[in-house]
Order: C-alpha cells, then sequence, then structure tokens
C-alpha cells in the first residue's frame, strides 16, 4: 500500500493532512490447487465428475495425475480441462500451470474415487410362475447387479430359515432349485473375511405413478405395491380405502383420496404367510385448480428485441407441458379470447420466444401433465407494449404530456376505424383494469390521483391494439414536472426549415425535419428541442452510456479529472487563505458545483444554489472568511424571494454576487 500526505496548515488551526492511498496487491503465497467431485462412491459402470480450482484467479490449465493402492502415480493424458469424468476407482490429483515459462500451483489434495457393488441382490424366477403343481421344480435365482466376475457366495433362506440340500438343489452361479412354496430370500458374500451384501427383504415397496406426491382435484394417478406374487392387502386411513390388488388407479381425485398409502402381501395358497408391511407413501389431492403465473421480458418493445415468456406452475418438476397464447380482446365479455401461438402446444419448455413482435400485444399460458392430461386455468395475461404510434389503433392524451399533477383533468382519446373501445390500466401495483370509470364514448375522462400513475392503452372491438403511454402523477407542490409530448414530434410534410437546439445552442437547421446524431459520444449528452414554424416543442433530456468495452479508459480518465480536481481545491483552499476570501472564489465554487446544463425549469437550480450556498457558509466559517459570509447570505436572502429566474438572470445574480 502506497501512502502520500499532503499537510495543509494554518496558524490558529490544527494541521490538516489529506492522505492519497493507492492499493498495490501484494503476491500472496504459492497458490495449491483444489480438488472437488461430485460423489466419492460410485456404482459398477457409473461415473463422476471431477473439478479443479485455482480461487481467484484465471487463465490456468491444469494436470491430473491417478494411483491405486498397488500402483504408482500416473498423469491422465489428454485432459487440461478444469472439469473431466471418470469411471475408475482410484486416488486423483491434480494443479494448475500457466504462462510461458510454465508456472505450477501446488498439487491438490488427494480424492479418493470408490467403486461399490450394490447392497440388495435381487430374487428372480426362472420361469416367472408364481404359482406351480406338485412336483413341478422352478429356479430362484440371486442377482447382483454390477457384481459380474466376482466370487461370490450365497446365502438362501425361506422365510426366516436357512435353506438344505433336504429343501432345494444348490447350484454354484447363484440358482437354486425349488418344488416348495413359501418366501425366498439370498444374499451374497465375498472376501476373506466375507462381507455379505445386506438381506433380500420381503417388505414391499409402494409407487406412485406418475410419482407426484401432490395432485389437484381431477387429475388420474396410479398407487402401486411392488412385490412378486400373492394378494396384496392395502392399509391407508384416506376416506376412500383401496382394493385389495397390487395396482390401484385412482380417477378424477379428489381430496378423500388424500392420505397415507402401506401395503404388504399374501400367499394365495396360505394365506397366514404375509411379508412386512412397506413403507407408507404419502398422497396429497389439492382441490383448488392450479394457475400458472406468466412472465414477459422485456415489458417495453425496442426496434429488433425479441419477446421471452415464461409459465411458471406450483411444482415445476412435475412433468408439465405448457400451452401459449395470444390474447385477443373481447368486448362483449369484458375480457379476452385466447388464440394458440404457433407451435405454442404442449412444449417441454417453461418459455417461449416471440420474433419480430411490433405492437402492444397480450399473453397467456397453461400447462397440462398426465394421461388422460390434466390442464391448469389459464394465467393472468400479461403485456408488452409499444410506443409505435404506426398501427390500426391509437391513443392520444390531453394535455400531450406523460407527467401531470394530481389537480390536472387527463383526458385518453382512442381514435381508429373501430366503433367500440376500450381503455386499459396497468396500474404500479400490477392490478388490470378493463373497464373506464368516465368512459364517454371513444374517449376516457380522469380526475387524476397518485393511484393514476399507470400504463394505458386502447383495445378495439375487432381486437387491435393501440400503443401504450406511460403516465405518471405527482402531487401538487412536490416539486416541478417535465413537459414533455406523450408521441414524439413528427411531421411528414415539411414546408420551411427546422431549427435544433442541443442545450439551446442552435446545432442544426434545414428541411429534413430529423437529427441524426453519427458516432455518439458523451458530449452528446444534454436536452434538445426543435422549432417549427415558429413553434418551439418542449425539451427532452438524452442520456449517453459509456461502452462497457471502454470503460478502462473512462476509468484512467476520471481518476486522473479527480486528481486533478483535488489539486485545485487545495490551490483554491491556499489562495483563499492569502487573499482573505475573494467574491469571485465563491461565484467559482457556485458555478464549478452546478451538475449539468440549466434546467427548463430554473427554480429547482435555484433551490440548487441555495444549498450549495448553505455548504459554502460552512466552509467559509472555517476559513474565518467573514466578508464572504455576509455576501452568501445576503445572497440566499435575495434568491429565496422568488422563484422566477431566467438562466441568464441567475447567472447575473451570481456574478455580481
Amino acid at each position: 500500500m502506497l501512502v502520500t500526505v499532503v499537510d495543509c496548515v494554518r496558524e490558529d488551526l490544527p494541521a490538516l493532512s489529506v492522505y492519497l492511498v493507492s492499493f498495490i496487491h501484494n503476491l500472496s503465497d504459492k497458490p495449491r490447487a483444489t480438488l472437488t467431485a461430485g460423489t466419492t462412491i460410485i456404482p459398477v459402470g457409473g461415473s463422476v465428475t471431477l473439478t479443479c480450482s485455482v480461487q481467484s484467479s484465471d487463465g490456468w490449465k491444469y494436470e491430473w495425475f491417478r494411483r491405486t493402492q498397488t500402483t504408482s502415480e500416473v498423469q491422465i493424458r489428454d485432459q487440461q480441462n478444469r472439469d473431466i469424468r471418470v469411471s475408475q476407482g482410484g486416488i486423483y490429483s491434480c494443479r494448475g500451470t500457466r504462462g510461458n515459462p510454465v508456472y505450477y500451483t501446488d498439487i491438490s489434495d488427494d480424492v479418493t474415487i470408490e467403486i461399490t457393488f450394490p447392497s440388495k441382490p435381487t430374487v428372480t424366477l426362472q420361469p416367472s410362475w408364481t404359482q406351480i403343481y406338485s412336483g413341478e421344480t422352478v429356479t430362484v435365482r440371486c442377482e447382483i447387479q454390477g457384481g459380474e466376475g466376482a466370487q461370490w457366495t450365497y446365502e438362501w433362506r425361506k422365510s426366516s430359515e436357512a435353506l438344505t440340500t433336504q429343501d432345494a438343489v444348490f447350484h454354484s452361479n447363484g440358482q437354486i432349485s425349488v418344488s416348495q412354496e413359501g418366501l425366498y430370500r439370498c444374499r451374497g458374500g465375498r472376501g476373506n473375511p466375507v462381507y455379505y451384501t445386506e438381506d433380500t427383504s420381503n417388505r414391499p415397496v409402494v409407487t406412485l405413478y406418475p410419482n407426484w406426491s401432490e395432485i389437484y382435484r381431477g387429475e388420474t394417478i396410479t398407487v402401486r405395491c411392488e412385490i412378486h406374487g400373492g394378494d396384496t392387502e392395502w392399509e391407508t386411513n384416506s376416506r376412500i380405502k383401496a382394493p385389495n390388488q397390487n395396482e390401484y388407479r385412482i380417477r378424477s381425485a379428489s381430496s378423500s383420496n388424500s392420505g397415507n398409502y402401506r401395503c404388504k402381501g399374501r400367499m394365495k395358497s396360505s394365506q397366514h404367510q404375509t411379508t412386512e408391511w412397506s413403507d407408507s407413501v404419502t398422497l396429497t389431492v389439492s382441490d383448488n385448480k392450479p394457475r400458472p403465473v406468466l412472465t414477459v421480458s422485456p415489458s417495453w418493445l425496442s426496434p429488433g428485441a425479441s419477446v421471452t415468456l415464461n409459465c411458471e406452475v406450483e411444482h415445476p418438476s412435475a412433468g408439465w407441458s405448457f400451452y401459449w397464447y395470444k390474447a385477443v380482446p373481447d368486448l362483449s365479455e369484458k375480457s379476452s379470447s385466447y388464440e394458440l401461438l404457433p407451435d405454442g402446444s404442449g412444449t417441454a419448455q417453461d418459455s417461449y420466444i416471440i420474433h419480430g413482435q411490433t405492437h402492444t400485444a397480450g399473453y397467456v399460458c397453461r400447462a397440462g401433465r398426465g394421461d388422460p392430461e390434466y390442464h391448469t386455468d389459464h394465467s393472468q395475461p400479461k403485456f408488452v407494449w409499444s410506443a409505435d404510434v404506426h398501427s390500426a389503433a391509437s391513443l392520444t392524451v390531453s394535455p400531450d404530456r406523460v407527467q401531470h399533477f394530481t389537480s390536472d383533468s387527463v383526458s385518453l382519446t382512442c381514435e381508429g376505424n373501430f366503433t367500440e373501445w376500450r381503455v386499459r390500466k396497468f396500474s404500479e401495483d400490477g392490478r388490470l383494469y378493463s373497464d373506464c370509470r368516465r368512459m364517454t364514448g371513444s374517449t376516457c375522462n380522469i380526475n387524476t390521483s397518485k393511484s393514476d400513475t399507470a400504463v394505458y392503452w386502447c383495445e378495439s372491438g375487432s381486437g387491435e391494439f393501440s400503443s401504450a403511454v406511460n403516465i405518471t402523477v405527482q402531487n401538487d407542490g412536490n416539486g416541478p414536472i417535465l413537459v414533455s409530448p406523450v408521441h414524439p414530434f413528427e411531421n411528414t410534410k415539411i414546408l420551411s426549415n427546422v431549427f435544433f437546439y442541443h442545450n439551446d445552442k442552435l446545432i442544426q437547421n434545414d428541411t429534413r425535419g430529423e437529427l441524426k446524431i453519427s458516432a455518439v459520444s458523451k458530449s452528446d449528452e444534454g436536452f434538445y428541442k426543435c422549432q417549427y414554424s415558429g413553434r418551439e416543442s418542449a425539451q427532452s433530456w438524452m442520456s449517453v452510456k459509456a461502452d462497457s468495452s471502454s470503460s478502462p479508459v473512462w476509468l484512467i480518465v476520471g481518476l486522473v479529472c479527480g486528481v486533478s480536481l483535488i489539486i485545485i481545491l487545495l490551490l483554491l483552499l491556499y489562495h483563499c487563505r492569502q487573499s482573505k476570501c475573494k467574491s469571485l472564489f465563491c461565484v467559482m465554487i457556485i458555478i464549478s458545483s452546478r451538475d449539468g446544463p440549466i434546467r427548463y425549469y430554473v427554480s429547482a437550480e435555484v433551490e440548487r444554489v441555495l444549498k450549495i450556498c448553505t455548504q459554502v457558509q460552512v466552509l467559509l466559517h472555517w476559513l474565518n472568511c467573514t466578508q464572504l459570509q455576509v455576501k452568501v447570505l445576503v445572497l440566499k436572502k435575495y434568491l429565496s424571494k422568488s422563484t422566477k429566474y431566467s438562466s441568464q438572470k441567475l447567472l447575473r445574480v451570481l456574478i455580481t454576487f
């Protein structure tokens, strides 16, 4: 860290020190790579992703290494990525490399990946007969998935008793031949000492198909008891009892089907032999039909931009397909009808992109799932707005401005070759209003209040949308409003010159009727207005946003300017102490503190100057400049008497004082 101290001393005050601080990033110790794994235990035939990273740094490539308990470490060739996927067990490590000559990080800690076998074997029948006759024989196989090639030994039980050669014929490949009824179980073992898998359980499993634990009234779902052979006995606390079958299909579910379900198996030929009860599965049926939520982006159209719709359901991972519609105004029903968008039927994705949209439009969505398909309600309509006036319908506002006071009366008029109209309003709190409180013909009259701040547009009886207008209402006495027209100045028939001004400076005078700015820069920011046939438009502010790619240049320029201003301020402070604070210094501070050009409403500038004068008074008191303090106080009183100042008069007042 670099610290520069600048002392500013006055005889009757303590020394003032200004610290200019610059930070230099210290080189840290040699970094160590970090190795992470999605899991450290994978089944036979599975794989896992390993990730090597170097914290808070870029530009790294990676080297990967593997070893086992019996083999030495070797580098994994053709792998320099940050992420690799492996399917072999072993001990893995990595390190980062970059630069020329190559710089290496410390090697990461080891991560051990283990290959495991499934913990539960499976018992199958060959042939798959669950009922046989006296004298017949069936083969029972104990299968351990992924355990092929291993030297397994097998232990068999019938119910809870170990099988003997009197009960079955034992084969070497995990199979037995039996001719007696019963529940057969097995487990596998290997190694010395022998490690056994878990015993095959005679406990059945309850599953839902589809696997939705929460469904809605009217949906269809199947509850299954997974068990080989025998009858199924159900137990549930739902008000509707399940039949004794291994599948229970619930059609048009209701809240009466909500509850916990469990089952057990019973031998058909020996009713006293049963399995254990399964674990319970909870099914919840909601009586409230779901309604998805639709969002649109962007809300306001810009030339060439696409529109993205997103439809969100309460349980988004539960197998929904999506349907996308365009809202068409229906004035007879005081609502809208819906037209399916192209390729908008049953999409798997919960988003839909619209290209080439230029006018205001409304959209809705809904979702469906299951067989037969169950549909949600339609979403609330959402709108994308356009300020484009070149549409079959249009909206005009009187007075012609987007900002209004609460004391104003505003008229919204729908225009176009249509006989029926309605004005729609989307308020700041997200509510959609379909009716105007005072509609006369095609005109909606509003006695404005703060709640009338909203987006407005017209809809015709033929399904057309007008351009949209974002109207803002401000309380009287809360400061000025900007007088800017609802629609941009447009005149297709120019008979005389049009004058364009930038910050009150004439920049173009010809008959083109438009101003084109090439290679826009920060200097083009400011207020613009035009004059035509002796009439002048309201001025509008145009801001210029710097390109992100040039941000380092502007950062350097800003730092240089900032340091320069600090040096100038220190020189001015020194000059003030030496010259007993001349009036010119006050004028320089006031003028240099004004941010941007003189605005259309000069009253706001006066308030700003008054605030600056207050700040200057505090500074002058510290500098003990009594004479200039009096002048600033007089200036504040003078300005506070009235706010009717032109730009030129305000500047003359500042210079005079």
